[in-house]
């Protein structure tokens, strides 16, 4: 039993403290695991563990700007708007367009947000701007990584300003108001064809977005590592061949 100034601290009330500290060390482990990991590489990684049908979305989901990102799946959820929309004045809209995100369309997941957490947004298909120029920098600050969704994202000539890593199938005019309602996060969702748990791990570039199981990620990295170390050893051969400067994407 450990004590302190004004309480008694015993094993069993220590146990939680100590499991926090080790999640927060396999985090860190599983991050480092994919920092410079193409999707290819990670590809070729699931498919040395016989995963050849698992964790490639759907080619229908395209970065706005051909960027890389990683980090561990944050899932959230939302459905098509069941209610009706009423019949308002201009001022009445305003006030019911503030209302909507406090009682049908919130962001509950966002103040959970850490850091490498990749955004993970199933929104039913839906032809709607769930996340924009602003609420995605609000993100961004929280520690996002990235983000996708199945549906449509707004805001893009600013969100490829500020260099915001995010995959889509749609680019989107519209609002949430009377379109989107919140259903649920942190459970697991189906995005471009694949079923993401919360801390899988999210991969995505230019080749598209792969979705790694949490369990097999370290196995799968391992694998990739070594797809991508030879790969950049016969590239920097390459080059040096065709007298090319080298960058940081070869030896």
């Amino acid at each position: 039993m450990l004590s302190c100034p004004n309480r008694m601290i015993t094993g069993i009330q220590i146990k939680p403290f100590i499991r926090m500290i080790e999640l927060v060390a396999e985090r860190k482990k599983l991050l480092e695991a994919y920092a410079d990991l193409r999707v290819a590489d990670v590809r070729d990684g699931m498919d040395y563990l016989l995963l050849h049908k698992q964790g490639s979305m759907s080619p229908d989901i395209r970065p706005l700007k051909r960027t890389r990102a990683y980090g561990i799946a944050k899932t959230c959820k939302y459905i098509p708007y069941k209610g009706k929309i009423p019949e308002l004045d201009q001022n009445e809209y305003a006030d019911w367009s503030g209302k909507y995100y406090q009682e049908i369309n919130p962001y509950p997941w966002v103040d959970e947000i850490r850091e490498g957490d990749f955004i993970v947004i199933d929104q039913s298909g839906m032809n709607v701007g769930l996340m924009g120029s602003e609420n995605t920098l609000g993100c961004l600050r929280k520690g996002a990584a990235g983000f996708v969704t199945n549906g449509g994202v707004r805001d893009t000539d600013e969100i490829i300003l500020q260099n915001i890593p995010f995959w889509s199938v749609i680019i989107s005019q519209c609002m949430v108001q009377g379109r989107l309602q919140y259903e649920s996060h942190n459970i697991p969702v189906s995005v471009g064809g694949v079923t993401v748990h919360p801390g899988d791990v999210v991969v995505a570039d230019g080749d598209g977005i792969i979705v790694v199981p949490q369990k097999e990620a370290l196995k799968v990295a391992s694998i990739a590592r070594g797809e991508h170390e030879q790969d950049k050893k016969r590239r920097g051969d390459h080059y040096r061949a065709l007298g090319w400067k080298t960058d940081d994407t070869v030896y």
